[in-house]
């Protein structure tokens, strides 16, 4: 007769706790790199989308939209985020000449907002300070 030794059962419980552990590891680098992938992807859209934010901002202003101490609401429309994201005005400053102010005394013709584009999942969040200058022109700017 001859010898028909095969694999105890103790050698092929440590072949699968091996397999088992690679397998896990592949898995869950796969899970995170997804992950990664979606709030990298979800960055560039707000980026993207907070310079488009910006961009409407100026386009108003420049068409006549300049409004004098104006609030976060004045600065609201004329752009729509893309789906699954929102977009809010965080603060609006003013210039005295001197230093931003966060109180309008007299409007000198330039405004810090601050605007922000985020998705809804809260995973990507995108600021962007806009300086909005009266346009010279207008009966009231003080253009120099």
């Amino acid at each position: 007769m001859t010898d028909e030794r095969g694999e105890t059962l103790l050698e092929l419980l440590i072949a699968v706790v091996i397999m088992a552990v690679a397998v896990v590891a592949v898995v869950g680098a796969l899970v995170n790199s997804i992950q990664l992938s979606d709030v990298h992807r979800k960055q560039a859209t707000a980026s993207a989308a907070v310079r488009d934010y910006g961009e409407a901002i100026t386009n108003a202003v420049d068409g006549g939209g300049y409004v004098s101490c104006a609030g976060p609401s004045s600065y609201g429309t004329g752009f729509t985020p893309p789906a699954g994201y929102t977009k809010s005005v965080g603060s609006v400053k003013y210039w005295d000449g001197a230093a931003w102010q966060t109180t309008c005394g007299a409007d000198t013709g330039l405004q810090q907002v601050t605007i922000q584009v985020a998705s809804a999942d809260g995973r990507a969040s995108e600021q962007l300070v806009v300086v909005v200058r009266k346009p010279c022109g207008l009966s009231d700017s003080p253009c120099a």
